[in-house]
């Protein structure tokens, strides 16, 4: 099969987080019971009307700040007319006369290196209910209308999956940084529309356009564009390009591929119209200013600080900056005078297997910065050896102990100097024929003596200690 270039766009939907709805006062927070968290607006009571949560206006704001977008001098809402059972009003409110944000672009790590990827435009809209389907009947679940809504459109600059990809995940860690999502994919708070075409690499003009509507998952997501490209490839290559319809389709998680919903020749007509019950308001210079103060360092100035200043490992520091709460636990750390590497491997060795076992977010454990660092001046003073640590470390995370209430006279490292070097001797003694074998060439043998000490003292002598003791009596 030909290689063709392949373009794609992607409209990504992430729900914020915020006390109450975009537009009601009802509870913003995931609930296992259907119609929990719900108020009379959601629903479209007659007589009620939209009230605008601020702190959504902030974060939709915050990113479009992020994203290094042209923002609007006033802040308007839209309706957006068309029919669905999940929209009961029969319209959306969302942003088109002007979004927060337009003409952006953030640059993404990709494959040791950054991708500029440009944005259209950011705007912040309500969530609609979401439809329980079964065998003879539908059901809505109301508790994700008027949810807010933060729909980012990027243009078709992708290439491929694997960049999409990139997108996303960093994306998505940019929004759990900035503190305006949880963007948990197992609560389906992040959707992905992605629009998807081919065309020959020397070609100037983009082909048809397909677009896969409503995808959960990135997994899922990069199935459905690879799956497009391979489709829209073999009719190219079979001459049939002209079957490619500008049409939307939908990803079946079962079988992973894509299948026709509708025809799109024309645009909708959603007949948008500026929301008369919300005034606009200008957004002022200050407003923007106090939302600036607001933004984190964010991944991809960390990644450099790791990278440059600490001098990590691309792996090491690709883990740390994945999660804030690793990445700050991080940062404390070396506050307090740990040193880069060093923590960098406690907590990616040790403290992750942990919480990967307790499922435990890192910011909950016991075992803080502060105690990580006591645990570490222990090795560094000879109290107590590297595996003792380690041992020590799950006895503090797990009893929820201080560190020093694990160190005592039965497992504290042997590090008296005088006791070691007369131990050392009585081996050295003991063991004529390996002396004579050591001097002989056979300096392998150092190991065995090593070993000897740690057997007689059941592995509590500090073992820096005895190599130098050794090393000084072997080589007299």
């Amino acid at each position: 099969m030909k290689t063709y270039k392949a373009v794609i766009g992607i409209e990504m939907h992430c729900e914020l987080k915020s006390n109450s709805k975009v537009f009601s006062g009802a509870e913003n927070s995931f609930a296992e019971l259907a119609n929990s968290n719900i108020a009379p607006l959601d629903m479209a009571f007659p007589g009620t009307l939209p009230r605008l949560n601020l702190k959504s206006v902030r974060d939709a704001l915050k990113m479009a700040l992020v994203l290094n977008c042209e923002i609007p001098k006033y802040m308007y809402f839209d309706r957006k007319n068309y029919y669905y059972p999940d929209l009961p009003k029969g319209f959306q409110i969302t942003q088109n006369t002007e979004p927060v944000g337009i003409n952006g672009y953030i640059e993404v790590p990709f494959q040791d290196k950054t991708k500029k990827v440009l944005i259209h435009d950011i705007h912040l809209e309500e969530d609609s209910a979401s439809l329980e389907h079964y065998f003879d009947v539908s059901l809505i679940n109301y508790n994700r209308s008027g949810v807010p809504l933060l729909e980012l459109v990027t243009e078709p600059c992708f290439n491929s999956a694997e960049e999409v990809l990139a997108f996303l995940e960093y994306i998505r860690t940019v929004y759990q940084y900035c503190d305006v999502s949880e963007a948990d994919l197992k609560k389906g708070q992040i959707r992905c529309d992605v629009n998807v075409s081919i065309m020959d690499n020397d070609a100037t003009e983009l082909g048809t356009k397909v677009e896969v509507k409503n995808i959960n998952g990135f997994g899922n997501i990069v199935e459905a564009i690879n799956y497009e490209i391979k489709r829209q490839s073999e009719l190219k290559d079979a001459g049939r390009y002209t079957e490619v319809l500008q049409e939307t389709r939908r990803f079946d998680e079962d079988t992973g591929v894509t299948m026709r919903m509708r025809s799109k020749v024309d645009a909708i007509d959603y007949k948008y119209f500026v929301e008369p019950n919300i005034p606009k308001y200008k957004i002022t210079d200050d407003f923007i200013t106090s939302v600036k103060k607001e933004i984190p360092e964010l991944p991809l100035a960390r990644r450099a600080k790791y990278l440059n200043l600490y001098h990590l490992n691309e792996v090491d520091t690709s883990i740390l900056i994945k999660d804030k709460s690793l990445s700050d636990y991080f940062d404390e750390c070396i506050k307090l005078g740990i040193d880069a590497k060093v923590a960098a491997n406690w907590i990616i060795s040790s403290i992750m297997g942990y919480l990967n076992k307790t499922e435990k977010n890192i910011s909950e454990i016991y075992l803080t910065p502060k105690r990580l660092k006591d645990l570490l001046e222990n090795i560094q003073k000879g109290t107590i050896s590297g595996k003792q640590a380690k041992e020590i470390l799950m006895k503090v995370l797990e009893e929820e102990k201080e560190v020093t209430a694990f160190i005592n006279e039965d497992n504290a490292q042997m590090s008296d100097a005088k006791a070691l070097e007369e131990l050392i001797t009585n081996i050295i003694n003991n063991n004529p024929n390996q002396v004579e074998a050591y001097h002989s060439g056979k300096t392998n043998l150092f190991d065995f003596f090593v070993g000897q000490v740690m057997k007689e003292t059941k592995g509590k002598a500090n073992p820096i200690l005895t190599k130098e003791i050794l090393q000084k009596i072997l080589n007299k």
